[in-house]
Protein backbone atom coordinates (compact mmCIF):
# COMPACT_ATOMS: atom_id res chain seq x y z
CA UNK A 1 0.00 0.00 0.00
CA UNK A 2 2.58 2.15 0.99
CA UNK A 3 4.54 1.56 -2.61
CA UNK A 4 1.60 2.07 -4.72
CA UNK A 5 0.76 5.63 -2.30
CA UNK A 6 4.41 6.29 -2.95
CA UNK A 7 4.47 5.93 -6.92
CA UNK A 8 0.76 7.69 -6.95
CA UNK A 9 2.82 10.82 -5.85
CA UNK A 10 5.51 10.49 -7.93
CA UNK A 11 3.00 10.37 -10.53
CA UNK A 12 1.06 13.26 -9.94
CA UNK A 13 4.68 15.51 -8.94
CA UNK A 14 6.04 14.20 -12.51
CA UNK A 15 2.60 15.93 -13.85
CA UNK A 16 2.89 18.85 -12.45
CA UNK A 17 6.45 18.85 -13.34
CA UNK A 18 5.23 18.11 -17.30
CA UNK A 19 2.25 20.68 -16.94
CA UNK A 20 4.70 23.74 -15.89
CA UNK A 21 6.64 23.31 -18.84
CA UNK A 22 3.38 22.69 -21.64
CA UNK A 23 2.78 26.25 -23.21
CA UNK A 24 -0.72 27.03 -24.77
CA UNK A 25 -0.55 26.47 -28.50
CA UNK A 26 -1.37 29.29 -30.71
CA UNK A 27 -2.45 28.65 -34.32
CA UNK A 28 -2.30 24.85 -33.90
CA UNK A 29 2.00 25.63 -33.73
CA UNK A 30 3.85 25.58 -30.91
CA UNK A 31 5.02 28.83 -29.25
CA UNK A 32 8.32 30.48 -29.96
CA UNK A 33 10.44 29.56 -26.88
CA UNK A 34 11.35 33.53 -27.52
CA UNK A 35 7.76 34.06 -27.15
CA UNK A 36 7.21 33.00 -23.76
CA UNK A 37 7.05 35.24 -21.29
CA UNK A 38 9.79 33.94 -18.10
CA UNK A 39 12.15 32.93 -21.26
CA UNK A 40 12.62 36.16 -22.44
CA UNK A 41 12.93 37.43 -18.70
CA UNK A 42 15.29 34.91 -17.56
CA UNK A 43 17.69 35.99 -20.95
CA UNK A 44 17.19 39.97 -19.89
CA UNK A 45 18.07 38.55 -16.27
CA UNK A 46 21.38 36.31 -17.74
CA UNK A 47 22.48 39.71 -19.73
CA UNK A 48 22.29 41.69 -16.99
CA UNK A 49 24.35 39.07 -14.78
CA UNK A 50 26.86 39.38 -17.36
CA UNK A 51 26.81 43.19 -18.17
CA UNK A 52 26.44 42.31 -21.81
CA UNK A 53 24.34 45.34 -22.74
CA UNK A 54 23.46 44.40 -26.43
CA UNK A 55 22.04 40.84 -25.02
CA UNK A 56 20.44 42.78 -22.31
CA UNK A 57 18.54 45.50 -25.13
CA UNK A 58 17.92 42.26 -27.45
CA UNK A 59 15.04 41.88 -25.07
CA UNK A 60 13.20 44.62 -25.22
CA UNK A 61 10.24 45.99 -27.19
CA UNK A 62 11.74 49.82 -28.97
CA UNK A 63 8.83 51.63 -27.02
CA UNK A 64 10.12 50.17 -23.72
CA UNK A 65 8.67 51.95 -20.74
CA UNK A 66 9.94 52.07 -17.28
CA UNK A 67 8.18 52.68 -14.03
CA UNK A 68 9.21 53.01 -10.35
CA UNK A 69 5.80 51.44 -8.52
CA UNK A 70 3.40 54.58 -8.23
CA UNK A 71 4.93 57.02 -10.23
CA UNK A 72 2.79 57.52 -13.76
CA UNK A 73 5.99 59.38 -15.23
CA UNK A 74 8.18 56.72 -16.38
CA UNK A 75 11.83 56.77 -15.60
CA UNK A 76 13.18 56.19 -19.15
CA UNK A 77 11.11 55.61 -22.13
CA UNK A 78 12.49 54.44 -25.61
CA UNK A 79 14.80 51.73 -26.28
CA UNK A 80 17.93 54.10 -26.76
CA UNK A 81 17.09 55.80 -23.00
CA UNK A 82 16.68 52.56 -21.29
CA UNK A 83 20.29 51.80 -23.11
CA UNK A 84 22.21 54.14 -21.99
CA UNK A 85 20.83 54.21 -18.23
CA UNK A 86 21.97 50.03 -18.60
CA UNK A 87 25.37 50.58 -20.47
CA UNK A 88 26.34 53.01 -18.27
CA UNK A 89 24.91 51.04 -14.79
CA UNK A 90 27.08 48.00 -16.08
CA UNK A 91 30.48 50.49 -16.68
CA UNK A 92 30.03 51.55 -12.92
CA UNK A 93 29.31 48.07 -11.56
CA UNK A 94 31.93 45.57 -12.63
CA UNK A 95 30.70 43.08 -10.14
CA UNK A 96 26.65 43.66 -10.65
CA UNK A 97 24.86 40.90 -10.00
CA UNK A 98 21.32 39.63 -9.27
CA UNK A 99 19.95 36.59 -7.73
CA UNK A 100 16.50 35.64 -8.82
CA UNK A 101 14.61 34.36 -5.01
CA UNK A 102 11.48 34.15 -6.68
CA UNK A 103 9.61 34.65 -9.96
CA UNK A 104 5.70 33.91 -10.52
CA UNK A 105 4.06 34.12 -13.97
CA UNK A 106 0.51 35.42 -14.46
CA UNK A 107 -0.25 35.40 -18.47
CA UNK A 108 2.04 38.45 -20.19
CA UNK A 109 3.66 39.37 -16.81
CA UNK A 110 6.63 38.15 -14.89
CA UNK A 111 7.41 38.96 -11.33
CA UNK A 112 10.75 38.52 -10.26
CA UNK A 113 11.89 39.05 -6.80
CA UNK A 114 15.31 40.02 -7.03
CA UNK A 115 18.48 40.29 -4.40
CA UNK A 116 21.04 42.65 -5.83
CA UNK A 117 24.80 43.56 -5.57
CA UNK A 118 27.37 45.64 -6.45
CA UNK A 119 25.23 48.16 -7.99
CA UNK A 120 27.69 51.15 -8.85
CA UNK A 121 30.20 49.56 -6.36
CA UNK A 122 27.93 49.90 -3.30
CA UNK A 123 28.69 47.13 -0.83
CA UNK A 124 24.70 47.87 -0.15
CA UNK A 125 22.63 44.85 -1.09
CA UNK A 126 19.05 46.30 -3.06
CA UNK A 127 16.16 44.20 -2.95
CA UNK A 128 13.40 44.63 -5.67
CA UNK A 129 10.28 43.16 -7.02
CA UNK A 130 10.44 43.70 -11.05
CA UNK A 131 7.12 43.12 -13.06
CA UNK A 132 7.83 42.82 -16.65
CA UNK A 133 5.16 43.02 -19.23
CA UNK A 134 6.05 40.98 -22.54
CA UNK A 135 4.65 41.28 -25.66
CA UNK A 136 5.22 39.70 -28.86
CA UNK A 137 8.14 38.10 -27.54
CA UNK A 138 9.68 41.58 -26.23
CA UNK A 139 9.89 43.70 -22.23
CA UNK A 140 7.61 46.30 -23.26
CA UNK A 141 6.99 47.35 -19.83
CA UNK A 142 9.41 47.01 -16.18
CA UNK A 143 8.16 48.35 -13.17
CA UNK A 144 10.24 48.41 -10.17
CA UNK A 145 9.40 48.09 -6.27
CA UNK A 146 12.23 49.08 -4.05
CA UNK A 147 12.04 47.54 -0.50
Amino acid sequence: MVRMNNLINVSLLMGLFMASFSFTQKNDEMLNPMEIPQVVVENQLIAYNAGDIEAFMAVFHEDIKVYQYGNETPVAEGWDAVKAIYADLFQKSPDLHSTLLNRTVIGSKVLDYEYIVGRAGSDEPLFLVMIYEVKDGKIYKATSIRA
